[in-house]
């Protein structure tokens, strides 16, 4: 890589803060950063990953103590000198002039036309070809009074382009920027009553955004906003340190756990690495490279010379703060009993109690004795009652059959004897005609 391909690239990130040694010990809980002294200069600590240092960290001076801690991201260009002419020019104001870094490059500080501050870093010697790309700051994120102005700025002064708008309704248009065609800027303007600082914020890359977030407000610091996630299933949170840095932690996914987590309310977010205001911004097309160096000169050591204060670091207004969602415990269903423990359990069942045999054997005698005991005569009266009551039913039944047939015969009898007398009435009109 040459140094002509570092232009616009963000090379450098350093933590100026109010303790160094607390800083230290916070960051590498969040993230999987490690510390180690500057050899150059034992008073600068380095932040160090696997590929090598990325950034340092400094003591604030005393002339920008009422800017307070914060993170100064640093942007690569060919020629420091070149680059500070032209900001001034398109209205930037150097609070550091450029200064050499013995053995290592050279850089300066300045404030871009609307006052948010950065950096420009220039190495002495071109990294070595092949030199893998740092991913421990994933995204950038510029909150202005005006976009469109800090667009035009930086477009021209480093070659950034806008990409894509995302319109966030009443609180204004997001626009995404990039370097060479990849996404890894977000630039929005400040609105309402209680308008966040002109500032950039850097997105740390994290594995697991929930356990950053936590691991943040267990050692001190603050979660302003999130987790949450954004467009392409990537996570977010908003934090800041003990002594008041503002910073967030962006993870490519949501690392889910053993033991379910309980879900956090959709909220109406940022739908991109974005500061809080910045609800619904869309997240970079795809991960972004960030333009951070395998090995990086280290920072300066030196103090600027009376660099006008940046604007404090506060927790933006626009959104309320919220806490990290715990992970709830998952309690596991009690099992069955095996077949065999309920076998026992049937074995020791205690049978009912069994009465006493006398009792049973008075119970007996006293039925067997009402047995024989000779019925009374209202007893007697009612059986003979029943029986005769059966009975009745069977002898009317007889009774009528008899009548019946003793009815049939009597009507043969008389129609017989009707028949002979009409013969006979015949024969003796017969006799009497002649």
């Amino acid at each position: 890589m040459s140094n002509a391909d570092i232009r616009g690239r963000f090379v450098w990130h350093e933590l100026v803060t109010t303790d160094t040694k607390a800083a230290g010990a916070f960051y590498p809980k969040v993230t999987a950063w490690k510390t180690e002294a500057w050899d150059k200069d034992p008073s600068y600590t380095l932040w160090v990953s696997a590929k090598g240092p990325f950034g340092g960290v400094r003591t604030l001076p005393d002339a920008a103590r009422a800017a307070g801690p914060h993170w100064l991201a640093y942007i690569g260009t060919p020629d420091v000198d070149a680059t500070v002419q032209s900001a001034q020019r398109l209205g930037a104001r150097v609070t550091m002039a450029a200064t050499d870094i013995p053995g290592t490059g050279r850089m300066a500080v300045l404030a871009d036309p609307q006052g948010a501050a950065f950096a420009l870093y220039s190495p002495a010697a071109a990294p070595p070809s092949g030199a893998s790309v740092s991913q421990e700051f994933s995204w950038h994120e510029l909150t202005t009074s005006d976009a469109v102005a800090a667009l035009s700025f930086y477009g021209e002064l480093f070659g950034w382009t806008e990409l894509r708008k995302h319109d966030m309704g009443p609180m204004g248009i997001y626009h995404l920027v990039g370097i060479q065609g990849v996404e890894s800027i977000g630039m929005f303007k400040i609105t309402g009553d209680k308008p966040m600082p002109t500032q950039w914020m850097c997105y740390a890359h994290v594995a697991d955004v929930d356990k950053s977030a936590n691991a943040a407000k267990t050692s001190g610091g603050k979660l302003v906003h999130g987790p949450m996630e954004v467009p392409g299933g990537s996570w977010i949170a908003h934090l800041i340190d003990p002594q008041g840095a503002a910073f967030a932690v962006h993870a490519d996914k949501r690392v889910v756990s053993a033991t379910p987590a309980a879900q956090p309310p959709k909220a109406a977010a940022p739908k991109s690495p974005a500061a809080p205001a910045a609800a619904k911004a869309p997240p970079p097309a795809a991960k972004p490279s960030p333009p951070t160096l395998s090995a990086p000169a280290a920072a300066p050591s030196a103090s600027p010379a009376k660099p006008k204060p940046a604007p404090a670091v506060s927790a933006p207004a626009t959104v309320p703060a919220t806490s990290a969602q715990p992970v709830a415990a998952k309690t596991k269903p009690k099992k069955a009993p095996a077949k065999a423990a309920v076998k026992k359990a049937a074995k020791k069942k205690v049978p009912p109690k069994k009465a006493p045999k006398k009792a049973v054997k008075k119970a007996a005698k006293k039925k067997a004795a009402a047995k024989k005991r000779p019925k009374s005569k209202t007893a007697a009266k009612k059986t003979a009652r029943k029986s005769s009551a059966k009975r009745k039913p069977v002898k009317k039944r007889a009774r009528k059959a008899s009548r019946r047939r003793s009815s049939g015969g009597f009507a043969v009898a008389r129609r017989f004897a009707v028949k002979q007398a009409d013969s006979l009435l015949k024969r003796l009109r017969g006799k009497k005609r002649r």
